[in-house]
C-alpha cells in the first residue's frame, strides 16, 4: 500500500488523449490523462465514467448541452450517453471507470488506446 502523488504522476508524461493507470480498486481503474483540444464523440454501452478535473477546465459536450467542469469538480457520464470532451487549454483529469472501459468507447479511432501503461 502506497500513497499516490497525482502531480508526480502527471509529470511522467506529456502527450494528450493517452490515459495512464495510476491505481486499481474493485475492478475499477484510476487513470490520469491530459487533454488539449477536442476528443471524439463516443459512448460506453456498459460503463459509467467519472471525470475529475485536477487542473484546468474541461468542456463536456453532450448532444443537447455542454457542461463546464472546473478544477476540483467532477462529472459522471452514465453508460450509453454520447459525449465529447474538449479543452481549450491543457487540462489534467483523473478518470474513474471499470477496467474494461476503452477510451473511445464504441468507436475505433486513431485515438483508441487498448493497452494502457501503469505509471
Amino acid at each position: 500500500m502506497q500513497k499516490v502523488n497525482i502531480a508526480e504522476k502527471m509529470n511522467l508524461f506529456h502527450d494528450y488523449c493517452h490515459p495512464r493507470i495510476i491505481g486499481e480498486l474493485n475492478g475499477q481503474q484510476v487513470k490520469a490523462v491530459k487533454l488539449k483540444g477536442e476528443f471524439i464523440w463516443h459512448s460506453h454501452e456498459q460503463e459509467d465514467e467519472l471525470f475529475l478535473v485536477i487542473s484546468g477546465k474541461l468542456n463536456m459536450h453532450l448532444r443537447d448541452r455542454t457542461i463546464q467542469i472546473n478544477e476540483g469538480e467532477f462529472l459522471i457520464v452514465p453508460r450509453g450517453i454520447e459525449h465529447k470532451p474538449e479543452a481549450e487549454e491543457e487540462v489534467h483529469i483523473l478518470l474513474f471507470e471499470p477496467a474494461t472501459t476503452l477510451n473511445t468507447g464504441n468507436i475505433q479511432h486513431e485515438l483508441t488506446k487498448k493497452d494502457l501503461k501503469k505509471v
